[in-house]
């Protein structure tokens, strides 16, 4: 008994499917992390709060998530399987010659590979299940019809490519039909593999021990001999199959470059989460052929590799650069210097800029002092970043307040800054109350708009970068006689642009005259500049007096300009036809996610998302009423400044206690990772020094907050898609007690 136990144990350790994980473990441990990302993405382990789990749990396609949405994403995930299975193929089916003795070997030795895919696709599918019933409360039948999807993707994948290698690879039995071949006749040596010739396979060193492998039926079948089989023919069939394996991978990869020139057509825009599956595909099928060609050397090319393409795609000729639509790139660039920026903030600028702003002020004074009250107060509204988050919680928080007050809200709003998603949200929102405003029947608090701006963002964006962008971006696009490339940032505009039912779809000029006429609120978008974190103020108004503290003009050298006038810089380069949609998407530019945005200067210069200086509007609300305090002490009863938060303001300390050694090395790094919590301690001084520089009678801060609810189930994440689960968060976040505290504040504070 003990000893056919043993044999069973020795048995089962040298089955194909164990020592090809064994293999995989010992040799190619990179293309097994490869594995390990999207797992740890699924957990939450990865990316958590940027929501990215919630791309492979809750795809969504053409606005739903159902069926179509899992076919896309198990049709993705099969093509990652078989991409890994070929390239494993490609890598180690010289180890195991007795493959050449069996009849259709690439698809025997797939189904002895499917330990590591079968593993994660259990994973998956569990986390799914778990996830819509306990998360997002679905019935059974929903979750079954979703999870048939996945598997109709990976059953129709694994037809096609089935097929492809059943009419394609030869094995021994066809050699042997034909009779020998000489071996004169066959090329010694596979392509790439300097390391392996004819009798290589054969050698005891060089083989790996496997008694049994699975049959197509999943039978376990004895190894035979290939003793007695010619090397010649061997290599003949290893060759071949190789062949097949990397015109597979080559035909997906132009498959997939020709439906990135689709990917304006919203049907072609698969879920976000397919597109990390292609990317993964990707990234083994390159790998696998670095290892490949490269053998024992593949480290070294790799590292040239990259530094090739660092190189080459240095040059403008090939780099495909972003640029911001609208602007003029043939014209000379504008000048960007310490000297230039100190021209462009001239006290006799300042001083024009400020009169026109005040002339906007007094019309906005006009039309919010209501006939026998006391001069009106001044609301600033700060919106925070955080995706789609944000920009639905803005909304909804300023929908909400705004009726509750009966409009006085955004009668009485100045000025409305911030970053990425919170800008967002108030640029429909603003853009819909001008239309009111103009006469338009429509209800700008209306729940209908907030589903809108709630829409996904991100299936474009990550399927173009994939499709089109990581190939270098080909297609071109005209905008008022400019040309311009295709890629993920124009994609995420013409997303946003649909999502929002093309009311955005406007230049930087057509909100000057609203504005003057104090018709809507100014808005302050500020993107950073990646050169030299300064802030770029982009507003069709004049806006130098912000580019530097009001002491930095009377005496220059006291402070650093630390801002810069976009329409003053960029006048000669055509600043007014900026697209509204591509100024709000410089200001929401997240690393990656979307490009940044190459300026037409000399030296050239970058924009990224405004979040990286100020996340939270107050570093320009603060310079605004520094530089205009007195004109708001003259004329009103003071500013109420209003924050649309959607992160604590408290966070949990994160203890440094049993720390290991190596751990600690990276404990200075830490600091780096707070950029919100330095900006929240820089910002709140700013609050301070407002506060001493209008009194206390004057100035009042009122914060709405997101963050879950005890009812919530899952807590929205910084992310350009929300589930409907996470909308239920944001939506319901309006309830808790201190939102509900600070809208009977601000109603107080407008009386």
């Amino acid at each position: 008994m003990i000893k056919r136990s043993a044999t069973w144990l020795k048995n089962s350790f040298y089955a194909f499917p164990i020592q090809l994980v064994l293999l995989q473990l010992r040799s190619h441990l990179l293309l097994i992390g490869i594995w390990a990302v999207p797992a740890l993405i699924i957990s939450g382990a990865l990316g958590r709060k940027l929501g990215l789990w919630l791309l492979f749990l809750d795809p969504e396609y053409l606005g739903r998530v159902g069926f179509w949405s899992f076919f896309f994403i198990g049709l993705t995930l099969g093509g990652f399987v078989m991409t890994w299975n070929l390239t494993s193929y490609l890598l180690s089916a010289h180890f195991f010659p007795f493959l050449a003795s069996l009849s259709r070997p690439f698809t025997k030795f797939c189904f002895n590979n499917l330990l590591i895919p079968l593993g994660f696709f259990a994973y998956y599918a569990a986390s799914i299940i778990h996830f819509e019933y306990v998360m997002e409360s679905l019935p059974p039948g929903v979750i079954a019809v979703n999870l048939m999807g996945l598997l109709t993707g990976l059953f129709v994948l694994f037809l096609l490519n089935g097929g492809y290698f059943y009419f394609t690879n030869s094995d021994i039995f066809s050699f042997v039909q034909k009779g020998l071949i000489p071996a004169e006749m066959v090329r010694q040596v596979p392509p790439g593999r300097r390391d392996v010739d004819v009798d290589y396979i054969k050698q005891d060193e060089h083989r790996i021990p496997v008694r049994t492998y699975l049959t197509e039926t999943l039978m376990p079948r004895r190894v035979r001999s290939v003793e007695h089989y010619d090397s010649a023919i061997l290599m003949r069939i290893f060759r071949q199959n190789h062949l097949n394996a990397l015109l597979v991978q080559l035909l997906s990869m132009l498959a997939l470059m020709g439906l990135g020139l689709l990917v304006e057509m919203p049907w072609s825009r698969i879920p976000a989460g397919a597109s990390i599956f292609i990317m993964a595909s990707i990234a083994t099928a390159l790998l696998g052929a670095i290892i490949y060609w490269f053998s024992s050397w593949w480290v070294t090319a790799l590292i040239v590799v990259l530094v090739l393409v660092d190189f080459i795609t240095g040059f403008d000729w090939l780099r495909a650069k972003n640029k911001a639509y609208g602007m003029n790139y043939e014209t000379t660039p504008a000048a960007y210097s310490y000297p230039d920026l100190v021209a462009l903030a001239s006290p006799e600028q300042v001083e024009i800029d400020k009169q026109q702003t005040i002339a906007i002020l007094e019309n906005w004074r006009k039309r919010a002092k209501r006939p026998g009250t006391q001069a009106p107060k001044m609301v600033i509204l700060c919106v925070s970043g955080g995706g789609l988050r944000s920009a639905t919680w803005t909304m909804h928080a300023v929908q909400q307040a705004d009726s509750i007050l009966g409009g006085s809200l955004l009668n009485h709003t100045v000025l409305v800054t911030g970053a990425s998603g919170g800008m967002i949200g108030m640029a429909y929102l603003r853009e819909l109350y001008l239309l009111q405003q103009q006469g338009e029947a429509l209800n700008y608090r209306s729940s209908v708009y907030t589903d809108h701006v709630a829409k996904d963002l991100l299936n474009a964006v990550a399927f173009t970068t994939v499709s089109n962008d990581l190939f270098v971006p080909r297609s071109r696009f005209y905008l008022d006689g400019k040309r311009y490339r295709k890629d993920r940032g124009y994609i995420f505009e013409q997303q946003l642009n649909e999502n929002t039912g093309r009311l955005l779809d406007k230049k930087m000029a057509d909100y000057r005259d609203p504005e003057r006429r104090a018709l809507v609120p100014m808005m302050y978008i500020t993107p950073t500049v990646v050169n030299d974190g300064r802030r770029m103020i982009i507003s069709p108004q004049g806006v130098s007096f912000m580019m530097n503290s009001p002491i930095g003009i009377r005496q220059p050298d006291a402070v650093e300009i630390d801002a810069v006038d976009f329409g003053r810089l960029f006048a000669r380069q055509d600043a007014d036809d900026l697209r509204f949609l591509t100024a709000l998407r410089m200001n929401a530019s997240y690393p990656y996610v979307l490009p940044t945005v190459h300026l037409p200067t000399r030296p050239g210069i970058e924009l990224m998302d405004a979040g990286f200086r100020d996340n939270y509007g107050l570093l320009s609300a603060a310079r605004f009423i520094q530089v205009f305090h007195e004109w708001i002490q003259e004329h009103t009863s003071g500013v109420v400044l209003v924050q649309i938060n959607t992160s604590e303001k408290i966070e949990t300390i994160s203890p440094s206690d049993q720390k290991g050694v190596i751990t600690s090395l990276f404990n200075p790094l830490d600091i780096a990772g707070q950029l919100l919590s330095l900006q929240e301690f820089e910002q709140d001084a700013g609050i301070g020094f407002v506060f001493d520089l209008l009194g206390e009678e004057r100035f009042q801060v009122v914060r709405f907050l997101y963050r879950p609810t005890k009812a919530s189930k899952v807590a929205a994440a910084i992310s350009f898609h929300l589930s409907q689960g996470e909308k239920r968060s944001v939506l319901q976040a309006w309830d808790l007690p201190e939102n509900q505290a600070s809208v009977k504040a601000l109603r107080k504070a407008l009386q």
